[in-house]
């Protein structure tokens, strides 16, 4: 298959969970978010030098693929694993750039002034991840034990799950602290006990059954 037709397919499946387009690249640090979603979630591509309505418009400059390696090396912690394939299509030079899921999350984005933000992918966009993430992905690192253990609070945090809350909502209703329902709520999703989504705007919470 040659170089036209193979990113014609690509493109022919639009912007989603594992694709996303760029028309060019000004801004290291912003790239840096769409590598942090993907390694973060499920990996992906970034399709370098296409428009949002699958124009091929093309990398413009040797600093447009500077910027894309600093993107990977230099504003994600820990530095993301990136590939880049450079294919050639109506004279123009287009930049695939394929980044797997990370077994070592968060992949954070450093912003301006240093601050690290780690971002996960749904559907076509990149959004920051909750405190309930990053503590999941805490208990993954540390693989903290294989058994669900139901205390007393686990049973009290269940029971005051009616609904699909947002984390503000579990802590008002159970009653536990902010920081023990993040807790809780990172070991019974790993445990699939709990499920979350992202809808209107935020996280939110449900038993799963």
């Amino acid at each position: 298959m040659d170089d036209r037709r193979y990113l014609l397919g690509l493109i022919s499946e639009g912007e989603h969970q594992q694709q996303d387009f760029k028309y060019k690249v000004t801004d290291a640090q912003k790239l840096a978010r769409s590598v942090s979603a993907f390694a973060n979630t499920d990996g992906g591509r970034l399709l370098i030098g296409v428009r949002d309505d699958g124009h091929l418009s093309g990398v413009r400059s040797e600093e447009e693929i500077y910027m894309m390696h600093q993107a990977a090396y230099k504003f994600c912690r820990p530095e993301a694993s990136i590939k880049f394939d450079t294919y050639h299509a109506e004279g123009r030079t287009i930049v695939v750039a394929t980044v797997p899921p990370s077994a070592h999350k968060p992949v954070c984005a450093v912003d301006d002034e240093g601050r690290q933000r780690a971002y996960i992918r749904i559907a076509d966009e990149n959004i920051v991840a909750s405190p309930v993430h990053l503590a999941v992905w805490r208990e993954q690192q540390a693989e903290r034990g294989t058994m669900m253990t139901y205390t007393g609070e686990v049973r009290r945090l269940m029971d005051a799950m009616q609904g699909r809350l947002s984390l503000s909502q579990v802590v008002r209703r159970s009653g536990l602290g902010r920081r023990q329902v993040i807790g809780l709520l990172a070991r019974l999703i790993r445990f699939g006990v709990v499920r979350c989504d992202y809808a209107d705007g935020q996280f939110v919470f449900c038993l799963v059954g």
